[in-house]
């Protein structure tokens, strides 16, 4: 048996990976963990009793602050205490870390849900230091700072590369990671939560999932000691011959072979047993988090090197396979910022009802995407019960939300259906910024009658008329109007009636023929806000073509005369790129997905882009024209595209509106977004950090898709453009051809970068939705020009178009 050559010491992190759900309905998982440090505090207290003496050196690490918290919420007063003397005494370590997220969440939500463990930790004299993540493999660049800002000044990682990967090219070692301003968390770059267990440390709970031997076995063996000794030496042996440089190393170790594993006391006896026999070369014994970074911080003659950037999560691919709850959820994320300024000191909302909305957002953001067979057995009640329960947290999320604005709202003046109801609204600026915006002022059905023979809209106090544009949307009119607000300022709209000309008469300048045909160039275009062909639409600021089966291939800035189109871009703006891996046999539905790796679709996929066959104008009035283009597509019944183009500013929005065909093989849907800026670099907004994918990365890490927030912007040197995505947070800039993928630093300076946006998906072979199929809408806002010349200003824009103007009937 060959033996690592320096004595060592194999620090565990005896701990449960917290997965809420995949293995259980979602309240089975809650009742486990409370469970789970029950049963910890009980192997503690018959330590200290002497019942369990031989357990001396037992220590339980509570991976995230959930279970604490739920724990803390059922507990008896004597458990609490149990808890908290057990934390103080160093034998149970907490974690800064609320639950493994995926990037869906937002960084004020994440630093309010950090807040919480810290919260509890101070408020019996605990300094909290330190969190730790399991299974996902990556975090936005803000997550180190809102730990840093907590407080928390270091990261255990123990990352999961099935369909992902480490970064750095190497795992089990350590780094700083500086923030983008310039404060440094300190990283154990971690192996998977499951390495003691490979490893042998747990009785009757071995694994072979990440060391694959001649001794891949079931978890419980006759040679158990055989296999420990041998994995053990030659693991310690190989990070000798790779150059690693500490005479300790961290392990993450479960007490049984499942993920919501429980603490298993009895580990303690195979370690003691161990460091008889062996620990003249390999002691182990137990630690904490807070433990393992001091003596990290101690190695004063060991260098760990310092990298800046982003580092993407692998495992947030998961939020397209609900794109309808993704969107949903996002939408009551904005609204809950929305809440949070428009009652900050919750003098109307009470704390425990935002605490509530908290949750729900933050347990439907948790990376746990449904049941383990989701998509070998759909038809399975688990799998339809846990899926409606992550979809609720999403659902109770927006509906909660919704109920507090509400009730913010009528406690500033909104007035409830009545007989009689003025046609009075009231609109608020909710940003600490002037903003020039089109509120919407909603009419109902019924009362169209008072506005039969025309009206207009002034502002209370005000002579002038403003400008409007009326719509037909569901079950009512919408009444638009351009308006400027200052800073939080608040105005007051009505609607008048008032008679109005309403007949038309021809025009001797706009070339129209009585074929009502438009395809011949106005020469006074100067006169109307838009023009329109078989071909094109254009306005003041822009001017939009199309092809027949191509769709959109020029897209001209009219003041600048820049083509904002990459063309050289392999589909054209908005076009629908569907892709799909084949299986011949309904058996291997699952194995197939597993060998995709990180391509996230097979060798044999079939790709297929839309044809544009139909173009019509469906609205048009001072304020905008809407034209609706159709598209035939492979996957999908049902495709079109409507492009809202803006008379006061260089604005388009582009609203998708699909029906998704049910399939059950391996699909990806993305939408191309080849829009751009000549010489300009791209950035993306990511939950508390601004970007430049493929720059502001650390090494060895994805280079294909980003989950980011409210958009993205290109950036020149004068002017920018950036596109408003609301709904779909996955986007795409990777090469969607299969091959190998390329890593940050593995670039070799020819890489063309398209955007797409990837907005379906149902790769991945356990937990996610085996079927996309449904209705789906989809919708970005494109924006450019001068104003637009930095990151931040474009991501703000990008932030003012998804977040709603706030206007109520007063």
């Amino acid at each position: 048996m060959k033996k690592p050559t320096r004595k060592w010491t194999l620090d565990i992190i005896h701990h449960s990976h917290t997965d809420i759900g995949y293995t259980e309905r979602q309240e089975k998982i809650e009742r486990y963990h409370v469970h789970f440090i029950k049963q910890a505090i009980q192997i503690l207290s018959s330590i200290k009793s002497g019942e369990k003496k031989n357990w001396e050196g037992f220590k339980w690490t509570c991976e995230t602050f959930w279970p604490v918290e739920r724990f803390l919420a059922q507990a008896t007063e004597e458990e609490a205490k149990a808890l908290q003397v057990f934390i103080q005494d160093g034998d149970i370590s907490l974690s800064g870390n609320y639950l493994n997220m995926t990037e869906l969440i937002h960084a004020d939500l994440l630093a309010r849900m950090i807040k919480r463990s810290t919260d509890y930790a101070n408020s019996f004299g605990v300094t909290l230091d330190s969190a730790m993540t399991a299974d996902i493999n990556g975090y936005s660049w803000g997550f180190a700072q809102c730990l840093l800002d907590a407080g928390i000044n270091n990261l255990f990682s123990c990352i999961h590369t099935h369909h992902g990967m480490y970064p750095l090219g190497q795992k089990q070692t350590p780094f700083w990671w500086e923030t983008p301003g310039g404060d440094r968390l300190l990283v154990w770059n971690g192996d998977h939560y499951n390495l003691g267990n490979d490893l042998g440390l747990a009785q009757n709970a071995i694994h072979s999932y990440i060391i694959r031997d001649e001794f891949n076995t079931p978890p419980i063996v006759n040679n158990h000691w055989e296999i420990m000794e041998a994995r053990i030496m030659r693991y310690l042996s190989r990070l000798e011959e790779e150059g690693y440089p500490y005479d300790f190393t961290p392990i993450a170790l479960s007490g049984i072979i499942v993920d919501n594993a429980p603490p298993n006391g009895s580990i303690m006896d195979l370690f003691h047993q161990w460091n008889e026999i062996h620990g003249d070369i390999v002691t182990i014994q137990m630690t904490t988090l807070s433990d393992l970074f001091a003596k990290l911080r101690q190695q004063k003659d060991i260098d760990i090197p310092v990298y800046r950037g982003d580092w993407p999560d692998w495992w947030s691919d998961g939020v397209a396979s609900t794109a309808a709850h993704t969107q949903l959820f996002r939408d009551a994320q904005r609204n809950f910022q929305l809440l949070t300024r428009l009652d900050p000191k919750n003098n109307i909302i009470p704390k425990a009802a935002v605490r509530e909305i908290e949750e729900h957002l933050t347990l439907y953001a948790e990376h746990t995407w449904g049941y383990s067979h989701s998509v070998s057995e759909p038809w399975n009640p688990m799998v339809q019960s846990l899926g409606a329960r992550k979809e609720a947290y999403a659902a109770n999320a927006s509906r909660l939300v919704h109920t507090a604005i509400d009730a913010v709202l009528e406690a500033k003046g909104e007035v409830m259906l009545a007989p009689g109801r003025q046609m009075r609204y009231k609109v608020i600026n909710p940003f600490p910024h002037e903003i020039r915006v089109i509120a919407k002022m909603y009419l109902d059905y019924w009362e169209l009658p008072l506005i039969r023979d025309g009206f207009e809209v002034r502002e209370e106090g005000q002579t002038d008329v403003i400008i409007h544009q009326l719509s037909q949307v569901s079950r009512g009119t919408e009444v638009s109007i351009l308006i400027t607000l200052k800073a939080e300022e608040e105005k007051m709209f009505r609607i008048m009636p008032h008679s109005v000309e309403i007949g038309k008469t021809t025009s001797s300048f706009n070339l129209i023929g009585s074929d009502r045909v438009k395809d011949v160039r106005d020469f006074r275009m100067e006169e109307q806000p838009f023009y329109v062909t078989e071909n094109a639409v254009e306005s003041a600021h822009v001017l939009i073509t199309w092809e027949a089966g191509k769709g959109i291939v020029s897209w001209i800035d009219k003041h600048s005369g820049v083509e904002l189109i990459d063309t050289s871009a392999p589909h054209s703006a908005f076009a629908p790129v569907y892709e799909v891996t084949p299986v011949k046999d309904r058996g291997l539905i699952r194995q197939t997905r597993t060998r995709m790796g990180r391509n996230r679709k097979g060798m044999n996929v079939q790709r297929t882009v839309g044809r544009l066959v139909q173009v019509r104008e469906v609205e048009r009035g001072p304020l905008w024209i809407t034209i609706e283009q159709e598209y035939e597509t492979a996957g999908m019944s049902y495709y079109t595209l409507r492009l809202t183009v803006y008379a006061h500013e260089p604005r388009v929005d582009a609203t998708i509106r699909l029906h998704k065909d049910s399939v059950w093989e391996p699909e990806n849907v993305y939408i191309s977004l080849p829009m751009y800026m000549p010489n300009a670099q791209l950035w993306f907004e990511k939950s508390g950090a601004l970007m430049q994918p493929g720059i502001d990365q650390i090494p060895g890490t994805g280079l294909d898709f980003y989950c980011i927030q409210d958009g993205l912007g290109w950036i020149g040197q004068d002017q920018g453009l950036a596109i408003a995505i609301p709904d779909a947070p996955l986007v795409q800039i990777g090469p969607l051809a299969f091959g190998d993928r390329k890593l940050q630093g593995q670039q070799d300076g020819n890489e063309t970068r398209v955007v797409y946006s990837w907005i379906l998906n149902n790769f991945w072979e356990t937990n996610f939705k085996a079927t996309l199929g449904g209705f789906y809408e989809f919708r970005y806002s494109v924006y450019w020009g001068n104003n637009l010349n930095t990151a931040e200003k474009a991501i703000a824009q990008c932030q003012l178009s998804n977040q709603r103007v706030i206007n109520y009937r007063a």
